[in-house]
């Protein structure tokens, strides 16, 4: 695996190191058990919402955290899992912040909690799974925030002018235009993930087949292919870098300081020109990514080819994603088609 995903992976490994200091000791043992069927960040998830739920029961126990035992989650029941759900809708954190978690953060702490307790019920440590009672709360689908065609050539053109930066920013324009647009136009020609994107060598790229190698989230390896537009505006920003401070680093995206770009820049980057084109919505890479798979589909119209291209394990997460774009369609097919033209009734 590229030295990148690596360090971050290091890295994500040493913050769940420092949290699972903070839990009880036999947590030790549960993640040891799934290390193998999750990935790192997945596993620091999960160990964020349990310190949650650990930090909650120790008061109810009236005990430290790291003093909870197995035999204080067998007692549990019902509706001390519901109380902690309750609890975490609306609360203040360690810093004195309120925090609130609506259903998608809900579901997902119930889904840690049912993680740990099916672990450990599995193993035997626990004589039932009582966390299996709990129901999720019903989530609400969301409207896809994404650009429409025209804010797409907007975008576009916009960084390549310059169009509605501050002074200051068009003096830094000015040093990063190739490479913005490159970003801009791959994300939007691809559909990749910010840290596919970033995590980029200039090894991975390969005009001749007009290809890139990326890699995906868990460490496998996919290759895309690119059209003309996405293929000359890595070519014109792979020309100029090469006469950038940093041209010898192995990352394809710099910084001006000559290193890998960081998540931060990017996400900042995006931001600063969409907000020009599109105040109204809130724009980031993932938004990016959703523009092309609603793009690719309503193209397509092939679910199957989205999920693929779009580094999906599981289609029916492209569908609950993608598929209400076929409502529109028929919706346009309904409406394509005249029977009768109510001006020639008369004649």
């Amino acid at each position: 695996m590229d030295s990148y995903f690596l360090n971050r992976t290091k890295k994500t490994n040493e913050k769940l190191s420092a949290v699972l200091k903070e839990l009880p000791d036999f947590c030790k043992t549960l993640f040891i058990g799934i290390q193998n069927s999750t990935g790192p960040l997945t596993r620091l998830n999960y160990a964020y919402d349990l310190r949650l739920f650990f930090l909650y029961l120790a008061k109810e126990l009236n005990k430290n955290v790291v003093e909870i035992t197995l035999s204080d989650l067998q007692k549990l029941n019902v509706h001390d899992l519901e109380g902690f759900i309750n609890y975490i809708s609306l609360y203040e954190n360690e810093e004195n912040k309120l925090i609130e978690n609506r259903e998608t953060g809900r579901a997902r702490k119930i889904a840690s909690i049912r993680m740990m307790f099916k672990y450990f019920y599995k193993s035997g440590d626990l004589e039932s799974n009582v966390a299996s009672l709990i129901d999720l709360p019903k989530l609400h689908e969301k409207a896809i925030i994404r650009l429409d065609v025209d804010e797409v050539a907007k975008l576009l053109d916009g960084v390549e002018a310059g169009v509605g930066l501050t002074e200051k920013q068009k003096h830094f324009h000015a040093l990063t235009k190739s490479r913005d647009l490159a970003l801009l136009t791959l994300f939007l020609g691809t559909g990749i993930r910010i840290s596919e994107c970033i995590g980029l060598n200039c090894e991975d790229i390969d005009f001749r087949n007009m290809s890139i190698r990326i890699t995906r989230k868990g460490g496998n390896q996919s290759v895309l292919y690119l059209s003309d537009e996405v293929a000359e505006a890595l070519n014109a920003y792979s020309e100029e870098r090469a006469q950038l401070k940093g041209a010898d680093s192995p990352a394809f995206f710099l910084s001006l300081q000559g290193s890998r770009i960081s998540t931060r820049a990017v996400q900042n980057l995006v931001k600063k020109y969409a907000s020009i084109i599109t105040p109204l919505k809130h724009i980031t890479p993932h938004k990016l990514r959703s523009t092309y798979g609603t793009n690719l589909y309503q193209e397509t119209g092939d679910i199957y080819l989205v999920a693929d291209v779009l580094g999906h394990k599981d289609v029916n997460t492209t569908r609950r994603h993608y598929a209400a774009q076929a409502e529109e369609n028929r919706r346009l097919a309904a409406k394509s088609i005249k029977l009768r033209d109510k001006g020639d009734e008369n004649t």
